[in-house]
């Protein structure tokens, strides 16, 4: 039963912290843009296989 004494308080803690990290997220505006970033991943990906101007593949 004295478990509890420890248990509870230290679950409310933890529950506060896990409650103002999401806060402090939302706020930060880290959720603002949920539909670019696996976009911009798959940009930037099609983007590096282009050589750069000026350069000529010298294979043959």
């Amino acid at each position: 039963m004295s478990v509890i004494y420890i248990a509870l308080p230290l679950a409310l803690v933890l529950g506060a912290c896990g409650l103002l990290a999401c806060i402090f997220c939302i706020r930060g505006g880290q959720y603002d843009d949920l539909e670019s970033p696996p976009l911009r991943m798959l940009i930037d990906d099609a983007a590096k296989k282009t050589p750069p101007e000026g350069k000529t593949d010298r294979r043959g």
